[in-house]
């Protein structure tokens, strides 16, 4: 997998993981949705870490920098 996420876009995806899951366990988002949201954090926080997002691929979007090779 070509990694196709930048540093900004993990700390962003890593910061809304911990905010969603510190309000699920805190009782403020709760049911259906609640869990559903924490999904989405643990996939967030996964792509994080592997820096590649599958629907990133599918789109053609690349939030990585262009690295110069001169």
């Amino acid at each position: 997998m070509k990694k196709n996420m930048g540093n900004a876009d993990r700390i962003i995806r890593m910061i809304i993981a911990v905010v969603v899951a510190t309000l699920y366990y805190q009782g403020i988002i709760d049911g259906l949705w609640g869990l559903v949201l924490v999904i989405l954090a643990a996939i967030f926080v996964m792509t994080s870490f592997i820096s590649f997002c599958p629907l990133y691929a599918l789109f053609g979007i690349n939030s990585c920098p262009v690295k110069d090779k001169g």
